[in-house]
């Protein structure tokens, strides 16, 4: 019975690490698509696949299934403005699981919707540092500039972002506004 046990739980790791390895390859291959795609459509199509993976929870386990509809859950709260909610979900969701950067982010939007920009963006740090290609991050991180009257480093944030998918609308929309406001302050 104890060598059935052991033999179950080293499957279970195996599965779960070909798992992560599948969806670390899949990221891979997207990135390296969404950088070389000139047209915004088609850079869309690709974003959108990312954006699939990562509101998944990386993990296929009962608990991965959970955490990932506790995701939908506070996305649909932050669409009906009922932000508190969303945020104690998000902060839920990260408490079962601190490594799962979309929960990060998510919360990273809450608090800016919130208008704590600051706190939002002690999140948006640290799903940078468990995912540095994450342009949803860094297209907030400058919204949260913005808000902070901070445009250089908004705009830094933005050419972040363009580096990891160089069609990516906002920045290419942002960056120029954001130029002129600064030369119009220097006037």
């Amino acid at each position: 019975m104890k060598k059935i046990l052991s033999i179950l739980v080293l499957s279970l790791l195996f599965f779960c690490n070909v798992n992560a390895e599948e969806r670390k390859s899949e990221l891979n291959k997207l990135f390296t698509q969404l950088k070389n795609t000139k047209n915004l459509s088609s850079a869309q199509i690709v974003e959108n696949k990312i954006w699939e993976i990562w509101e998944s929870h990386p993990s296929s386990n009962r608990k991965g299934f959970r955490l990932t509809e506790l995701l939908d859950q506070g996305s649909l709260l932050i669409n009906r403005r009922e932000f508190d909610k969303a945020y104690k979900i998000f902060t839920q969701i990260i408490a079962a699981d601190p490594n799962w950067s979309e929960a990060w982010n998510k919360r990273a939007l809450v608090l800016y919707l919130m208008k704590q920009y600051q706190s939002s963006l002690d999140d948006i740090k640290i799903t940078l540092n468990l995912e540095p290609r994450h342009f949803g991050a860094l297209s907030g991180r400058a919204l949260n500039y913005i808000e902070l009257n901070q445009y250089e480093k908004a705009i830094k944030s933005y050419k972040d972002a363009q580096k990891i998918y160089p069609v990516i609308d906002g920045a290419k929309k942002m960056i120029p506004q954001l130029e002129e406001l600064i030369k119009d302050q220097a006037v």
